[in-house]
């Protein structure tokens, strides 16, 4: 069934992104425009008749454009029931004519404030009142009132409207109307997590909000999820600026998947902790090597050394840009996707010949976003907590045992302490001072992981360092690292048993430091 004939509109738009060719259609279907601000002078540079708005209403602007569109003559004429005798009535006895469109974009609160250093009297005035006023007012009225909200819909509204004598249908109607206060919803949503970021700032507030209110935009679709049965579909957080995996750019390769995407989540996240330049290799959402070096080619060539085949098939992660000698070094191997702050002409040419091979191009990690909350589902709910950065240096840990660790012992705890809070717990990682030897994930038992790092270790581990992300419970794992010749420890503390620990640990004349954090990854 299609609706009334649309007579009048009130377009008030601040992405002006095809406005001015929707105006000329509605103009065409002899639709009289009302407008204000920078819509109607920009309609008028573009000879479409246009009433002002407070010509309509016969009251000026207010408080600096502040008030433009909040009179009752507006809304009136967008709230009223067509079928109502009463609100004719009304209408007629203070000539208030009816608003049969309403085609209203909000002010960009969202992209303000998530420029750097944008100011708080900005932000508010990046508040817009009449906006979704009219929106709201529109949309509840929309058995008689169509709203649009997005430029992308113009071309199908108009379209309908010049296919059914200037009329829309009430399908049609009901989804504008669903979609303008899903955007309201959102915009409110953006406008209290910044003012809720406010307030816990300037109270030094703890804990988190009794309700929790999320708008993620979707970036695509995903062929499926972990496994082909499963559906799934990649969305972005839009109050999060800056360098991310949501904001990386594709720039060569297949469509990533779910996996895909988790990993190099993962590849990304450990790169952007470590110095620079660094490469991380990532397979099933843990590190199975890292290491640095004086250029990204010697980075990735001495991760790549730390276990090549489980490299096989594996994400990596670079904190620097890539040149052609890194290039050539990753297209002698099968990767899945590469993710990094830039590929440089010949590293792309290079890299072409790798058709499948996804590149991502994340931009300078100086600024790497992490989100202010990790959620994770669990049946029936959400579990919250804070992202767990690396905030302690391990040159400020407690020496436990009799010896202290050396220059090259206290560097190669330090790298190891990074990959070790990157990967799954239980977690061990053997280490020197710029790569990983050995990496033991996931596992029951910690003595269990620190025995897998020893398989996985294709070089000696005499020397080398050892680091834990949860303290040992018994002296087992202790005993297992100085049978391969492991020469210092790095772990948290604070076992009941950190004595025996310890013991252990002098025995066999390692050094022990304590950082007092842990950093479980489940």
């Amino acid at each position: 069934m299609v609706r009334d004939r649309v007579r009048r509109a009130l377009v008030s738009v601040f992405d002006k992104s095809g406005v001015v060719e929707l105006c000329a259609g509605l103009n065409d279907l002899g639709v009289e425009i009302l407008s204000s601000g920078g819509t109607a002078r920009l309609l008028v540079e573009r000879h479409i008749p246009v009433v002002p708005v407070s010509e309509h209403t016969g009251f000026p602007d207010l408080l600096d454009g502040r008030v433009k569109t909040l009179h009752p003559k507006i809304h009136a004429g967008i709230l009223a029931v067509r079928s109502n005798e009463r609100h004719a009535a009304d209408l007629l006895a203070h000539g208030i004519p009816p608003i049969d469109l309403v085609v209203v974009n909000l002010y960009p609160f969202e992209k303000t404030v998530g420029r750097d250093g944008v100011a708080r009297d900005e932000a508010i005035e990046m508040i817009d009142i009449g906006g979704p006023a009219m929106v709201r007012a529109a949309a509840k009225n929309h058995a008689h009132v169509a709203v649009v909200v997005d430029p992308d819909d113009y071309p199908v509204v108009l379209e309908e409207l010049r296919g059914s004598d200037g009329g829309l249908s009430a399908d049609t109607l009901l989804g504008l109307a669903s979609k303008a206060f899903r955007h309201t919803s959102a915009y409110d949503a953006a406008v209290h997590a910044y003012l809720a970021a406010l307030a816990a700032r300037s109270s030094d507030a703890e804990g988190f909000p009794e309700r929790w209110t999320l708008d993620l935009r979707k970036i695509q679709d995903l062929r499926y999820g972990e496994n082909p049965h499963q559906r799934a579909a990649f969305y972005r957080d839009p109050l999060l600026q800056g360098p991310s995996l949501a904001a990386a750019r594709q720039i060569q390769g297949k469509e990533l998947s779910f996996n895909n995407l988790l990993d190099c989540d993962a590849a990304l996240t450990l790169a952007a902790e470590l110095p620079a330049p660094a490469c991380s290799i990532v397979k099933h959402g843990n590190p199975c090597g890292a290491a640095l070096g004086g250029e990204p080619r010697a980075a990735f060539d001495r991760a790549l050394e730390c276990d090549p085949q489980s490299a096989f098939g594996g994400v990596i992660g670079f904190n620097v840009g890539l040149d052609r000698r890194a290039a050539e070094g990753l297209a002698e191997h099968f990767f899945e996707c590469v993710i990094a702050p830039a590929f440089d002409d010949e590293a792309r040419r290079v890299l072409e010949r790798k058709k499948n091979l996804r590149l991502l191009e994340v931009g300078d990690l100086s600024r790497f976003v992490r989100p202010g909350a990790d959620l994770r589902r669990v049946s029936g709910g959400v579990l919250v907590q804070d992202q767990d950065t690396l905030t302690e240096s391990v040159r400020a840990g407690q020496v436990a045992t009799r010896r202290a660790p050396t220059e090259d012992e206290w560097r190669a705890l330090a790298f190891g302490w990074i990959v070790a809070k990157n990967v799954k717990s239980n977690a061990i990682v053997y280490a020197s001072a710029d790569r990983t030897l050995g990496i033991g994930a996931g596992q029951m038992s910690r003595v269990d992981s620190a025995r897998i790092a020893v398989q996985k270790a294709r070089t000696s581990l005499r020397g080398a360092a050892m680091a834990s992300d949860a303290f040992f419970p018994f002296r087992d794992g202790i005993d297992a690292a100085a049978e391969v010749g492991i020469a210092a420890i790095v772990q948290p503390g604070g076992s009941v048993r950190d004595v025996e620990v310890v013991t252990a640990a002098d025995e066999h004349g390692m050094a022990m430091v304590f950082t007092g954090r842990r950093h479980f990854r489940h």
